[in-house]
């Protein structure tokens, strides 16, 4: 039986579909596939009943998946022993942010946590969720902070805070004379979209429903690019609360006919024995 074995089995088991499992372990489909039998040949049975809806475990499936899990976590807790000791003596706690996170509360909260812990390393790495959640898997991150829907069976949650998205623009366009914004006016206005944004897909559905549609000039994964481009005047751009700065030149207001927020949380994998001071640190991150 060989790791990679059952870590696609794991995929499958988390994903219950085998091309979103290849595609979360960055392997073929076939690769998978090929792995996965001959786990089985050598498990003396199919693991997996697959029909429309996907694939379910079969009983020697259910049977043999606890005892999997074991063997991933043992091995990855080997890893994760192997790579803080080769590290200095200070080992810093990794903190994973996703891209759509604003900085300014997470940064405040790592700020107070050094003040009670100055002796206490942080790393922050900022990517995709995927990736981040591939990191913290594989024990390169000890929490990581995004605004997803996960599994809570695989990933421990804990809600950090709720915000609201508002319209952000300078302070000379158009809608800057409006207090709050309409999904109508909207759509009268030149857009800086975010491809990446947990909301977007339910906001452009929103406004389909109200007989609107959205025109973006510009699109950008990057939230600093698109404030810049509204700081120019080159149109309007929707963010949450923690990742608008604090600018003379721009103007943010609430939506008026939609009720649009995220819950961000932080992520600790549960087949990771977790550090003291990363808790401390979750619970900094919660406060205020």
């Amino acid at each position: 039986m060989e790791m990679n074995q059952v870590r696609y089995f794991l995929a499958v088991c988390e994903h219950r579909n085998f091309t979103h499992a290849a595609s979360a372990s960055n392997v073929s489909q076939p690769s998978l596939t090929t792995a996965i039998k001959k786990l089985e040949v050598e498990l003396g049975g199919a693991l997996f009943i697959r029909d429309r809806a996907g694939c379910r475990l079969t009983p020697l499936g259910q049977l043999v998946k606890p005892r999997l899990e074991r063997v991933q976590s043992e091995t990855r807790e080997a890893k994760a022993e192997a790579v803080r000791h080769t590290r200095l003596e200070r080992v810093p706690i990794g903190i994973g942010v996703g891209e759509t996170i604003g900085n300014s509360k997470i940064a405040a909260a790592v700020e107070r946590f050094r003040v009670r812990l100055p002796q206490a390393e942080i790393e922050l790495i900022v990517g995709t969720t995927d990736d981040l959640l591939a990191q913290l898997r594989e024990g390169q991150l000890d929490v990581v902070v995004v605004a997803a829907v996960v599994s809570p069976e695989l990933y421990r949650i804990d809600h950090l805070y709720s915000e609201e998205y508002r319209v952000v623009v300078e302070k000379g366009h158009d809608l800057s004379k409006l207090s709050a914004v309409t999904l109508g006016d909207l759509a009268k206005t030149t857009m800086l979209d975010r491809p990446n944004c947990e909301m977007r897909d339910t906001l452009h559905s929103t406004c389909s429903d109200l007989g609107h549609s959205l025109y973006a000039s510009y699109r950008s994964n990057r939230v600093d690019w698109l404030i810049d481009l509204a700081r120019q005047g080159s149109g309007a751009v929707i963010l949450p609360e923690t990742a608008i700065p604090a600018d003379a030149a721009l103007k943010t207001m609430p939506i008026k006919d939609m009720d649009i927020q995220r819950d961000v949380v932080a992520l600790r994998y549960r087949h990771q024995s977790g550090r003291p001071e990363t808790s401390e640190l979750v619970k900094e991150m919660s406060r205020g």
